[in-house]
């Protein structure tokens, strides 16, 4: 296709955000050059192409950049319309929803995790997890709304949410190996469809593995809680 003439990925391996896009490209069927960043060493690519937030995922197509990983589903969803499922969904309410529902995750249960992986004692870290469990049910909840009885959130096939949360899945995984806490298991809707998401062939092949994101893990609790650098006249 034409709109494939030259489609990058800057990312880190561990990143939910970067999988979002990893999975969305996988889904649309796109091909792509995917560049690994070094955490700590930003590359000139990247501060070029991001230089507002310098972060990870920045996808370069044509040689334009877009930041930000729902943005960049959104984008991959609209360019390649033709190609593969539809991933936000037709009518506008339901894709209201979905947003609004992507924005939770990332508002309430992104940071909830972050207080697992910062907690410094066994203690700290099980109080942190329980925290994030509670955080879930409203998703069980609105999976009985968005689902209409399928397996996603998007109906028969992965859509919107299901990237925006599904992205997370390698994490809470990691996190129930530190804590030995099962997510989960309070939560029928989403255990059935965390198995199905996690099934999917499209992300098998993008998902990494859990005991590196739990190795990982271990070094951003140290990274996470050292005191500040001192301020450079």
């Amino acid at each position: 296709m034409a709109e494939e003439r030259e489609v990058k990925l800057l990312g880190l391996f561990a990143s939910a955000f970067v999988i979002r896009a990893k999975i969305a490209l996988g889904l649309k069927g796109v091909e792509y050059e995917y560049f690994e960043e070094t955490v700590g060493n930003k590359s000139e690519l990247l501060l070029k192409s991001n230089p507002v937030y310098k972060k990870v995922p920045v996808l370069i197509h044509n040689g334009k950049p877009i930041c930000e990983s729902l943005i960049i589903v959104q984008y991959i969803d609209d360019v390649w319309s033709g190609a593969g499922p539809s991933i936000v969904p037709s009518d506008p309410f339901d894709a209201a929803m979905v947003r609004f529902w992507s924005h939770y995750v990332d508002d309430k249960c992104f940071p909830s995790y972050l207080e697992v992986v910062k907690g410094e004692t066994r203690e700290a870290k099980i109080d942190a997890a329980r925290e994030a469990i509670a955080r879930l049910q409203p998703l069980e909840e609105a999976f009985g709304k968005q689902s209409k009885g399928k397996h996603f959130f998007g109906g028969e096939t992965i859509g919107f949410l299901d990237i925006a949360l599904g992205s997370y899945l390698v994490w809470i995984k990691a996190l129930e190996k530190i804590t030995g806490l099962e997510f989960f298991d309070r939560f029928p809707n989403l255990s059935a469809w965390a198995e199905c998401f996690w099934a999917d062939d499209v992300v098998k092949a993008v998902m990494p593995e859990v005991d590196a994101v739990v190795d990982l893990a271990k070094k951003l609790q140290a990274i996470l809680n050292s005191p500040p650098s001192p301020p450079t006249n």
